[in-house]
């Protein structure tokens, strides 16, 4: 028999995770703030961010305590920081040469970069990356909401490094 257990104990990470979320200027609030809580409970430590969106705390919960999030005026200038500082640069994003998400072999070190809701990885920000990953969609529409394909690509790169 099952029974009810709510708010069971987050499990021990071996290591800290190498995995930093890297956001384009994000329109909506409650978009930053599901990607903010989905990237706490996989125990990430940064979120990077440009634009105007602000955490909302009711959304976020936990996560706008745990991890540290840093604003910045433009991507460029950070995805140039991070490869400099050994991340590989993953782009989320339906391109003619990005990889499907189940067949993707993350790197520990990983800097996975989020579009705008609407424009998603512009030119500009796609020609820093090393990778682009994509999300097989079944149905229409023909993409999943940015924090939702953002949640989905967090839960395989801890499914890849459970540990940490």
């Amino acid at each position: 028999m099952f029974e009810h257990q709510r708010h069971k104990p987050p499990q021990e990470l071996a290591r800290p995770r190498e995995l930093v979320v890297v956001c384009a200027p994000l329109r909506s609030n409650v978009n930053l703030s599901r990607i903010a809580r989905a990237a706490s409970c996989c125990g990430l430590q940064r979120i990077l961010c440009t634009g105007h969106a602000k955490l909302d705390r009711r959304i976020a919960r936990d996560g706008a305590d745990t991890l540290q999030i840093e604003t910045h005026r433009t991507l460029p200038p950070v995805l140039i920081e991070l490869r400099q500082q050994g991340y590989r640069l993953v782009g989320l994003e339906q391109t003619t040469d990005s990889t499907n998400l189940h067949e993707y072999q993350f790197e520990r070190k990983t800097a996975l970069v989020i579009g705008n809701e609407r424009t998603g990885l512009t030119p500009d920000l796609l020609k820093h990356l090393d990778d682009v990953v994509e999300i097989p969609v079944w149905g229409m529409p023909f993409s999943y909401n940015v924090a939702t394909a953002t949640t989905m690509t967090l839960y395989e790169y801890c499914r890849q490094f459970p540990k940490g």
